[in-house]
């Protein structure tokens, strides 16, 4: 493995390109639409879903009245007033929420995939093959986007497709990341982490153009509708057939480029569980490297922050900004997520720039900052337009803060060959706190009856993250 090869270099950067798809096309844009599309068409206005509210209702000793007006269901109060009532989905005889089961869903694979990646990572170390593993989980994700074109006619399987999904994407980037400190250089490693995400934002907004293209104009590509399947929503399920191809078929550069790994030396009993007892010496190494072990404490904090912000943004969009009209607000959703990954690859850009002259650590500090004054001007957003200036103000910090964090922490590494269970820690770390800030923001919202109150909640994490970026020596 040959470090700063340009062709393993490009193969990895170009991983970026095929896997980020998923993000932004199923994760921020077109399958969000479609789940509140299929659950609402499917379950507004059923029969159960009316007896289980009228239950419910009863239950409180609530006297009201329940109806179906248009394609909403309301629940009419003694006075007169009126409120949306969210919709109830039948998961496997289960009936739960539909946001909250989608949020369910997703904690669930960020569970597995906290639990499989020092376990998987482990085994990749000690046989030398984690290119393979890398395939296996870029598959995985691939096939089951393919899968998600069954979501309309079964929910449960559907949902079940998104579970994979999500564990594909994540896993496969546990080993996609940890060949970065084996393919490049320290002082390469700023600029090319900075040019994958740089890659990916493009990619992705590439395939998500065409795939909006599509749906707003099905007839132009030949798609037809029925009165069962409106074209609209049949052009959506193809573009998650055009995600699972697009992530299987550019990935094939990066597997034909870059090299199976390195075998580990030593005994291979137990090596099922060899992941954990690597996690546990990574966890001893950390004692001894200061540097590495308070930057990674600042990483959790403010990573929490970060991850929950590109998680909840178009929920908070949606429920917090006065669009005028529900095609105005679908439009506007969409038009916010694509002002992010454009601005995103001009502040990977900058932001691998800046590292230059400041050094990694300051430059992660001035990020920090300027995500914590997002999170204040986030109070104060109500319009669509206020929205777009906090799309474009997230989407030049976001990709800055992601490869910069990626690339500071495969500097501070020990020298190793080891690399995947270190990465494998990043991750869990990573995904780890996914869990908490959800849970958090979800908490402070609920409880405060606002997620405006929850984005300042948010803010702190960065006001702590920046503290302990302090901390972190300058020297070694």
């Amino acid at each position: 493995m040959e470090k700063g090869n340009k062709k393993i270099v490009r193969g990895w950067v170009f991983y970026d390109w095929a896997n980020s798809v998923y993000n932004l096309v199923i994760s921020s844009a077109i399958f969000p639409i479609f789940y509140s599309n299929v659950t609402e068409a499917k379950y507004l206005n059923s029969k159960d879903r009316i007896s289980h509210l009228s239950k419910s209702l009863a239950e409180k000793n609530v006297n009201y009245d329940v109806s179906t007006v248009g394609n909403q269901l309301l629940e009419i109060g003694p006075n007169g007033s009126t409120f949306k009532e969210q919709v109830l989905v039948d998961f496997f005889g289960f009936m739960i929420e539909s946001q909250v089961l989608i949020s369910f869903i997703l904690s669930a694979s960020f569970l597995c995939v906290a639990f499989l990646s020092p376990l998987l990572s482990g085994i990749a170390d000690f046989i030398g093959n984690k290119k393979r593993f890398m395939q296996f989980f870029c598959y995985l994700g691939a096939i089951s986007c393919i899968s998600l074109s069954v979501f309309q006619t079964h929910v449960g399987l559907g949902l079940i497709a998104v579970f994979f999904a999500s564990i594909g994407f994540w896993n496969s980037l546990v080993f996609y990341n940890s060949y970065l400190p084996d393919i490049a250089y320290p002082e390469q490693q700023d600029k090319i982490s900075a040019r994958g995400f740089s890659f990916g934002y493009a990619g992705s907004v590439l395939l998500l153009l065409f795939n909006l293209a599509m749906v707003m104009a099905p007839g132009q590509f030949g798609i037809a509708g029925t009165p069962e399947q409106p074209a609209e929503l049949l052009a959506m399920r193809i573009s998650f057939v055009s995600v699972g191809l697009w992530w299987i078929g550019f990935s094939q550069y990066t597997f034909y480029h870059l090299p199976v790994g390195f075998k580990k030396e030593g005994s291979r009993r137990h090596i099922f569980f060899n992941g954990f007892r690597e996690l546990q010496g990574v966890w001893h190494q950390l004692k001894e490297a200061l540097r590495l072990k308070r930057y990674l404490g600042a990483f959790f904090v403010y990573s929490m922050a970060v991850q929950t912000v590109m998680l909840i943004a178009a929920y908070f969009g949606e429920e917090e900004v006065n669009w005028g009209s529900d095609a105005a607000r679908t439009t506007g959703l969409i038009v916010s997520i694509l002002v992010i990954q454009v601005v995103a690859i001009l502040g990977a850009t900058l932001t691998a720039q800046l590292s230059k002259r400041l050094g990694n650590i300051s430059t992660l500090i001035l990020v920090n900052a300027l995500w914590l004054v997002i999170c204040v001007y986030a109070f104060f957003v109500y319009t669509p337009m206020d929205f777009y200036t906090a799309a474009g103000a997230v989407g030049l910090v976001m990709g800055g803060i992601q490869a910069l964090s990626r690339s500071t922490y495969s500097k501070l590494l020990p020298e190793t060959k080891d690399t995947t269970s270190f990465f494998s820690f990043y991750d869990v770390a990573e995904k780890i706190g996914i869990i908490i800030g959800t849970f958090l923001y979800g908490f402070v919202a609920q409880y405060t009856g606002s997620m405006r109150n929850a984005t300042i909640f948010l803010g702190l994490f960065f006001a702590m993250g920046i503290v302990l970026l302090l901390r972190v020596p300058k020297t070694k």
